[in-house]
């Protein structure tokens, strides 16, 4: 359950990217606009590579560490900008969620 709940949440997440005008405007608020289309597929991709992983491990491996590194940049710059812990909790509890997928992928 917990790979098809976060593989579909990146995968939706990141095409909101492309057509949400509220979460282009959480880009331009981050002063990161130049890169919300290549976080915008990398989610989708590693949304994908999460769904993927379920049968490939590797692929699971690869896709859960790139996105917990994508979610700790996202909980950084949510604390660069000093954005309260409700505002934080979705980037950190993917970031914990992903750190647990990769985890369990290499053991």
């Amino acid at each position: 359950f917990i790979y098809i709940f976060t593989g579909v949440s990146f995968i939706i997440y990141g095409t909101s990217l492309f057509i949400s005008k509220k979460m282009k405007n959480e880009f331009i608020r981050f002063n990161l606009e130049k890169y919300i289309y290549l976080v915008g597929a990398l989610e989708i991709l590693g949304g994908i590579g999460i769904l993927t992983g379920v049968f490939y491990n590797e692929i699971l491996i690869i896709s859960s560490l790139g996105l917990s590194i994508l979610m700790l940049l996202g909980v950084m710059t949510r604390v660069k900008v000093k954005d309260n812990l409700k505002q934080s909790l979705p980037a950190l509890l993917f970031l914990f969620l992903n750190s647990y997928i990769f985890i369990n992928s290499i053991i």
